[in-house]
């Protein structure tokens, strides 16, 4: 766990697989990150018609540029994941997948379903702010 970080949680509300809230101390430096998409170097969209395959994707895009600023999943305090589909069953797909991926750093998170992306072919997107000491 990243101790400039602090997840909160209540027992006054609903159990849920993410914290409610994150709080970060003061002497961090905040990093908003672009949405992650599911493409490839050459600007291909990746596991096209797959849900899971492109949250995967995304989850490998947003490590990279994380990486890039000298951080890791472990620092970020937030995240929207943005899927295009009315079907609950491919919002629960993803999810799994970015779930999996933040493991017990279990970030405030919105999950939502939309109805188009910005790349021919693209159904998931991770949007991310992350913390980073000084």
């Amino acid at each position: 766990m990243n101790p400039a970080i602090r997840l909160i949680r209540s027992a006054e509300l609903s159990a849920a697989p993410y914290a409610y809230a994150s709080v970060v101390d003061s002497g961090v430096r905040l990093v908003f990150l672009a949405g992650a998409c599911p493409l490839e170097k050459d600007g291909t969209t990746a596991a096209v018609g797959d849900y899971a395959g492109q949250a995967a994707k995304c989850i490998e895009t947003l490590s990279e540029a994380l990486r890039a600023v000298g951080a890791t999943l472990e620092n970020v305090v937030n995240t929207r994941v943005l899927v295009a589909s009315s079907q609950r069953s491919d919002l629960v797909a993803v999810w799994e997948i970015v779930r999996e991926a933040f493991g017990d750093h279990d970030v405030p998170s919105t999950l939502m379903g939309v109805t188009v992306l910005g790349y021919e072919d693209q159904l998931v997107e991770i949007e991310a702010i992350a913390a980073v000491s000084s």
